[in-house]
């Protein structure tokens, strides 16, 4: 993970790219089932960045239209929020726990992404069963949540807070095209929108190319990615 994330330290690194694969390695690193990203905008209103499955995106969209839930008390905070069993604690976030349950999700940890003072969102960790994350894998989540807030504050931004927002506020543009798109690969090519995104990801690192450039491209139909889902029938091969 910390050597993926070492590519965050060269220009035009990919944002949205950088989140999944946060995600995703703290799904295999530790005793979690999904993860998920959200990032505020200037604004200070937080959105989906990253998901690792299609459940846990459906339920922080919730969270975020809802203005409920434990990665929304995190980011307030700035510090970590944990719930062990979502059924044994309904007035916490009865709403959310209520969704999140619906989804298969039984626990919840929520880890800040967090420079100093410097709040940027917060990232989800849940679990399919009741019980609190140990000690040693919240420790862990929150290295690999802080080494990730380092690339997207990265010397680029010249600690002008100003650029890090514009930053961030970029990321958050191109996660909305990348969402439409995969929705675009599903339908052209009768697959799930998980396989949709893996498709475009794969074509994307393949081609060097940043996510949000090839999704900007298959909305455009520009002739160069005309030919990505006869070459990536298998998303899982």
């Amino acid at each position: 993970m910390f050597v993926e994330l070492a590519d965050t330290l060269v220009a035009g690194f990919d944002v949205i790219e950088l989140l999944h694969t946060l995600c995703e390695r703290c799904v295999e690193l530790l005793d979690v089932d999904a993860a998920a990203v959200l990032l505020a905008d200037p604004r200070g209103t937080l959105s989906l960045a990253a998901a690792s499955t299609e459940q846990a995106r459906v339920l922080e969209l919730f969270q975020v239209q809802d203005e409920e839930g434990p990665c929304l008390d995190c980011f307030s905070t700035g510090v970590k929020v944990t719930c062990s069993d979502l059924g044994l604690e309904p007035l916490r976030w009865p709403r959310f726990s209520t969704v999140a349950r619906d989804c298969g999700f039984t626990a919840v940890t929520a880890l800040p992404l967090r420079l100093r003072e410097e709040r940027l969102g917060a990232m989800n960790l849940f679990r399919n069963h009741a019980g609190a994350l140990d000690e040693e894998a919240v420790r862990v989540g929150q290295v690999l949540a802080d080494v990730a807030t380092i690339g997207l504050v990265h010397e680029r931004a010249f600690g002008r807070s100003e650029l890090i927002l514009e930053q961030l506020q970029g990321a958050l543009n191109s996660r909305t095209i990348i969402e439409q798109t995969k929705g675009v690969l599903a339908e052209r090519g009768r697959i799930s929108i998980s396989d949709a995104f893996t498709v475009m990801r794969r074509y994307a690192r393949d081609h060097n190319r940043l996510l949000s450039q090839v999704a900007r491209a298959v909305v455009d139909q520009a002739p160069e990615v005309a030919d990505m889902l006869s070459t990536e029938t298998r998303p899982d091969a």
